[in-house]
């Protein structure tokens, strides 16, 4: 057993320990690790690892180290549960470890849903384990988009869902921050589908260029230069989570932002900074996991999986045809990926992609 830990109060502290292999109980099953993607959105995880419970998914007895939760695909290696078949492969919430035990729940031909007594009071929205056989998202040839961008599409598709749920769509122009990276992407692209809608894109002057050249923004703007945004009714969707970047937002449109959303922190020691006494509304934090919620109960999980489904396909072919993933092969390969990451050094072109096979 091999788990790659990170150090809860410094980030860029990190390390690889092994341990005797998991043994299994009735009702529980082996998952081995296969592959997964790491980008920003696993820093996102770290950052909010104490006050949202993320070091809470794959707890391990290490004094001040975590694991940060991945997103990719496992196989059923050993199985003591009903309905869950050794060998089947499966997408999910995943720790960067060799192995993970489960203890399955409502287990059928989708999947299973973790129900480990230590995930009950965690957000449901990450207890799934979807049987690719059955995976309306699932296509073989896409496997690395998936890793890398599902999750993120979800959110983004969470962030355009209530924006024009909320009629901010309609009201004026939506602005994101850090426009180059991936969630920004996704949901730039998402609000782009919609008529009307004008989408501006923030970002740093060495990023400009490569989000004018997505073509999903009606206008590119530099960190530098938000003074030059015209003020009138607007959304500022903060991805970013830079301090100086969110008070120069709120103190040039003032009373003209109709809302303030924050969503990641792709710039995350900047957490806390340019934070008080801002101008217009307070920043609201996006909890994907509440909308989740609210969806499912307004149209039921199976209809909000469904159109997220019939968002994905379009997205991952478009994004499929420039995005370059880093591949890594065994734990000192995602050493050295959580270093690039965690320092900014991946081009907004590229992702890692990590195989503990």
């Amino acid at each position: 057993m091999s788990d790659f830990l990170v150090k809860r109060d410094d980030l860029r502290r990190c390390r690889t320990v092994e341990s005797a292999p998991p043994e299994i109980a009735t009702g529980q099953a082996l998952l081995r690790v296969d592959t997964f993607g790491l980008t920003a959105n696993n820093v996102t995880y770290a950052v909010f690892g104490e006050a949202m419970s993320y070091w809470d998914f794959f707890p391990r007895d290490e004094e001040g180290w975590g694991r940060v939760p991945v997103w990719g695909f496992a196989e059923v290696e050993r199985s003591e549960a009903d309905e869950v078949e050794p060998g089947t492969r499966l997408y999910g919430y995943l720790p960067p470890s060799s192995h993970l035990v489960v203890t399955p729940a409502d287990a059928g031909a989708a999947g299973f849903v973790d129900a480990s007594p230590h995930r009950e009071p965690l957000p449901s929205a990450y207890h799934r384990y979807l049987a690719t056989e059955a995976d309306r998202f699932y296509n073989a040839h896409t496997e690395e988009m998936q890793m890398l961008l599902r999750p993120l599409f979800f959110t983004s598709f969470l962030i355009d869902d209530q924006l024009a749920d909320e009629g901010l769509t309609e009201r004026g122009p939506i602005a994101i921050s850090s426009a180059s990276s991936k969630t920004a992407i996704a949901a730039a692209f998402l609000l782009s589908q919609r008529e009307g809608v004008e989408v501006i894109g923030l970002t740093s002057p060495r990023s400009a260029d490569f989000v004018e050249h997505l073509g999903i923004y009606a206008r590119t703007v530099s960190y530098e230069a938000i003074d030059s945004l015209e003020r009138r009714p607007t959304t500022f969707v903060d991805i970013a989570g830079d301090g100086e970047v969110r008070r120069s937002v709120h103190a040039h449109l003032g009373d003209e932002l109709l809302h303030s959303m924050a969503v990641g922190m792709t710039h995350w020691e900047e957490l806390g900074a340019g934070g008080r006494d801002l101008p217009g509304p307070a920043p609201a934090f996006f909890f994907a996991p509440d909308r989740v919620v609210k969806r499912s109960e307004d149209w039921g999980r199976a209809v909000l999986e469904e159109r997220v489904a019939v968002a994905w396909h379009p997205f991952c072919e478009w994004i499929g045809g420039w995005l370059e993933p880093i591949r890594g092969e065994g734990f000192a390969a995602v050493e050295s990926a959580w270093s690039d990451v965690i320092d900014g050094r991946v081009e907004p072109r590229t992702a890692h992609v990590l195989t503990l096979a």
